[in-house]
């Protein structure tokens, strides 16, 4: 047996094909709906972003907004992320997040991009996101990472206590696996421990990655995968391949199911969606520089002394964002999908200033016809 039969059989799949053994969520919460004219199911990925001169209760106020807006435009999904130590991001804690989305909206699915398993217990997420299903039931996705979402001293901070790693990621996979569904084997140390609240369902667990690991696991297992195009989109093409290439039929699925995230900016045209994309681009530089902060301002991404190799960097960056006019992004957009042949878009515009943000989004919603107003 190879290693990644090995993975999948400790992550809950039986050598069997057409079972997947404690996987309970079928395709009909997998699968999107595609609305107006777009070709595939459009989602949102939001960090509730902090820019410059706003506080982190603005921006989850902002956030609470654009989560009525999409649901009100069209879109299918609406997911945040958990990250740590990064002043531009507020959505450091999905669950408690979700749960005040999920008050404020009735019918937009709602999910994490995701959480990041290693930095928890196994049974706290499954306690969590079995809450989740009976507050808003049916409309919640439970996306799950093998990375810490932040750097090595605040990951060790967070695992204090935990023995496990993004290594054990299959193991700690099966664990919470067992949790939602409350069938750990007999004789196994936790199969009278019950994850509460338990209903008849429980939400779809999706594998998020940036490399080949989780697309292979997710093959194996049978699971719908999300692919981070938006920062590593030279991954993308390989990562899907070899998810289609490793997938094994499921109670889960059928036949793959890939979404990706990918950056995209909507403005009134090219030059002004540049100059907002290039405000992420300089956060996104001063993070790989390990000097976290607000998200810049348009302003002060232009007056910004570049070097020559800082400058490269933002170029390809800003390379790899879909902007422009509506028309433009849905193109953009659209070629992507084609060669990439994702299932699932889900955009992000992780950019300066709240209405430039959820203008970005309503535009890209009216050029697909989900909506007749930005």
């Amino acid at each position: 047996m190879s290693t990644e039969d090995q993975q999948a059989r400790e992550a809950g799949q039986p050598d069997r094909p057409g079972t997947a053994g404690g996987i309970g969520a079928g395709a009909g919460a997998v699968h999107g709906v595609a609305r107006g004219t777009a070709p595939a199911p459009l989602s949102i990925l939001d960090l509730a972003p902090v820019g410059v001169g706003h506080t982190p209760a603005e921006a989850l106020v902002a956030t609470t907004e654009l989560a009525r807006s999409a649901e009100a435009w069209g879109y299918h999904r609406f997911w945040v992320a958990e990250h740590h130590g990064m002043p531009g991001v507020a959505s450091s804690t999905p669950a408690v997040l979700l749960a005040h989305l999920g008050a404020h909206t009735s019918t937009l699915r709602l999910g994490s991009g995701g959480v990041m398993l290693p930095n928890h217990a196994p049974l706290a997420i499954a306690e969590q996101f079995g809450l989740l299903e009976a507050l808003h039931p049916g409309r919640i996705d439970l996306g799950l990472g093998r990375a810490p979402g932040t750097d090595q001293a605040t990951a060790r901070a967070l695992r204090r206590g935990l023995a496990e790693g993004a290594d054990d990621f299959p193991q700690q996979l099966a664990e919470l696996t067992h949790f939602l569904d409350g069938d750990f084997p007999s004789g196994h140390p936790y199969a009278r421990l019950t994850a509460v609240p338990k209903g008849d369902d429980r939400p779809p667990i999706w594998l998020l990655g940036s490399s080949g690991f989780s697309a292979r696991l997710a093959g194996r297992l049978g699971l719908p995968f999300a692919f981070a195009h938006h920062f590593s989109g030279d991954n993308t093409v390989p990562a899907l391949d070899l998810y289609r290439s490793s997938f094994r039929p499921s109670e889960v699925l059928a036949e793959p199911y890939a979404l990706i995230g990918v950056s995209a900016v909507a403005a009134d045209g090219q030059a002004q969606a540049r100059r907002l994309a290039r405000s992420a681009g300089l956060g996104m530089l001063r993070l790989r520089l390990g000097m976290p902060g607000p998200i810049p301002t348009p302003e002060e991404a232009e007056s910004y002394p570049y070097s020559p190799a800082e400058a490269d960097f933002l170029d390809d960056w800003l390379s790899k964002v879909v902007l422009g006019s509506p028309g433009e992004v849905a193109d953009g957009l659209e070629a992507l999908r084609k060669r990439t042949g994702a299932d699932e878009l889900m955009v992000t515009s992780h950019i300066h200033g709240h209405e430039a943000r959820r203008r970005s989004y309503g535009l890209i919603a009216q050029a697909y016809g989900l909506t007749a107003q930005a």
